[in-house]
C-alpha cells in the first residue's frame, strides 16, 4: 500500500510500478486530469489547495480500507496539489488484485472515498481570467479533551 501528497507532477507509470506481483492476475490504473471544460465553461487551469498533513493521513486510511476491502488488493495512490493546466495529472490510483473485480471495485473505492473525504479544494480557472473555488470537503473539527 502506498498513498502520497504530493505538489510534483505524477508519473502514473511510477504508480502502476508500485503494485502487483506473481499472485496477481489484474492491474490497472486510474489517472485523473484536469479536463478544458466544466459546466459549460472553458477552463484554463486549475489550483488544488490541501491541508497536507491531514490530507496524507486521509488518503493513506482510504488506501488502505481499500486493500483491506475483499481479498486485500495492492494499493497506491498519489494526489497532486498546487496550479495545474489542462492534460496535468491529479491523481493516479493503481490497484493489483488475484482477480479484476476486486481491482476495479478497489479503485472505485478510492476515488470516491477521495472526492467525499479527502480536504483538498480546487479552483477552476477559467479561458477570459475568472475563476471559481468548486465544492469540497470540510475537515471534521478535532473533538477537544474534556475540561479544556
Amino acid at each position: 500500500m502506498h498513498a502520497r501528497i504530493t505538489a510534483d507532477p505524477i508519473d502514473p507509470a511510477a504508480v502502476l510500478g508500485r503494485v502487483g506481483s506473481e499472485r496477481d492476475g489484474a492491474a490497472l490504473l486510474f489517472v485523473g486530469v484536469v479536463r478544458n471544460h466544466d459546466e459549460g465553461r472553458a477552463v484554463a487551469g486549475m489550483r488544488y489547495d490541501t491541508y497536507e498533513e491531514m490530507a496524507a493521513d486521509v488518503l493513506e486510511a482510504i488506501a488502505r480500507e481499500a486493500a483491506e476491502r475483499g481479498t486485500g488488493a495492492d494499493v497506491a495512490v498519489v494526489h497532486r496539489y498546487g496550479e495545474l493546466s489542462v492534460g496535468d495529472v491529479s491523481v493516479a490510483i493503481a490497484v493489483a488484485s488475484p482477480h479484476r473485480a476486486e481491482s476495479f471495485d478497489a479503485s472505485r473505492y478510492v476515488i470516491e472515498e477521495i472526492k467525499k473525504r479527502l480536504p483538498v479544494w480546487k479552483k477552476e480557472r477559467y479561458v477570459g481570467g475568472e475563476a471559481q473555488w468548486k465544492d469540497g470537503v470540510v475537515p471534521a473539527r478535532p473533538v477537544e479533551a474534556e475540561g479544556s
